[in-house]
């Protein structure tokens, strides 16, 4: 490695760095001033709101944007290169384009690396805690809107519901039936059904069972009963950014569950999982439309080279929400909405690249 490359290798990461603790800082004092009443009104102790929350708040923030973060940072620092006439001397002296790109793609590797390491591994043990002290001091108690809920909880065995009220953890009109192969063995009815915080069980009330064994057949009714099912209140609870606290192991195992539960969701779940991948690698995209663009002189100097790299880091993310609410609407493929953003824009950064100046 030469002088050259150490040279780019430390503006570059140092750019980065410092771009990054400016717009969290910015970032934090925003998201402070917004929810300082319900810090107040819920009496937030000041040491969950610095280590629960803001404590995990930078890293997650910082992870999310690191690609756009990166694209910026490029943008500035070859900017500035190629008008101090850096970039002239560097292609001058024999060295090719291509081989000036190597430093910029070592240190997008380290942040490729970094990123999917935070994302995967590091950051949803901390998001528990962030979400946790979201959901007991800012957000507003969820309500399970879904109506007709039909889960498979396990293979052959099936629950019904006409709607969950998750703040009494009550069910109504509740129906579990189990299947061998396709002959039905019982089938449970009950007018509600509601889970015990205290006998950790779930108590069925009204209920009628109708038991199937060959050609015989057994019922059982009865007010209450107290029963285990191999679901919890969970199950029903609100699921907005639980991926988030998850792991790669345990997303992909919460994907397999969900996918043999019938989960509506299951969409949302995988853009989660493939974005941990996509994002890491839209970093080397970025990386080389930032230098194809900034390694020129323009009319218009630096500025014209950030609001460029703006526009199209902006569409990027842009692009990026498009197609991921067509795969959430079951009109796409997870995979192919996700990866599409990196497609298309892989084109434009080969195409700014053969026509950059060597």
């Amino acid at each position: 490695m030469k002088k050259l490359d150490l040279y780019i290798i430390r503006k570059f990461l140092g750019t980065f760095f410092f771009a990054i603790v400016l717009i969290i800082s910015i970032s934090v004092v925003f998201d402070f001033s917004e929810h300082i009443d319900e810090y107040i009104d819920k009496e937030a102790p000041l040491r969950a709101i610095i280590f629960d929350y803001y404590l995990n708040f930078i890293p997650y923030f910082a992870n999310l944007f690191s690609a756009l973060f990166t694209f910026i940072a490029v943008i500035y620092f070859t900017s500035k290169m190629a008008y101090d006439t850096e970039v002239i001397a560097i292609l001058s002296s024999g060295i090719s384009f291509q081989r000036m790109m190597y430093p910029y793609f070592i240190s997008a590797l380290i942040i490729g690396i970094f990123s999917f390491v935070l994302s995967n591994y590091i950051i949803p043990p901390a998001n528990q805690k962030r979400l946790d002290f979201t959901a007991t001091y800012i957000d507003k108690q969820f309500r399970n809107k879904e109506r007709n809920i039909h889960r498979q909880i396990k293979p052959g065995v099936f629950i019904y519901m006409i709607n969950y009220e998750v703040s009494s953890n009550t069910g109504y009109k509740f129906a579990l039936e189990k299947f061998e192969g396709k002959e039905l063995v019982s089938k449970l009815t009950s007018r509600s059904i509601r889970w015990s915080k205290e006998k950790k069980k779930w108590t069925i009330n009204d209920f009628f069972i109708r038991t199937i064994d060959g050609d015989k057949e057994s019922f059982e009714t009865g007010r209450t009963k107290d029963t285990t099912f191999n679901f919890g209140p969970e199950e029903f609870g609100s699921k907005k950014n639980i991926v988030e606290a998850m792991n790669l192991p345990q997303l992909n195992a919460y994907i397999d569950q969900q996918s043999m539960r019938g989960d509506s969701n299951i969409e949302a779940y995988k853009i989660e999982k493939y974005k941990r991948m996509a994002n890491p690698f839209s970093i080397f995209i970025l990386t080389l439309i930032g230098v194809s663009l900034a390694s020129r002189k323009i009319r218009g100097g630096m500025g014209l080279h950030l609001g460029i790299g703006l526009v199209l880091s902006f569409s990027f993310i842009l692009f990026m929400q498009i197609s991921i609410v067509f795969a959430t609407n079951g009109s796409m493929n997870a995979l192919l909405a996700v990866w599409l953003p990196n497609i298309v824009f892989s084109i434009i950064a080969m195409y700014l690249y053969k026509t950059a100046p060597k």
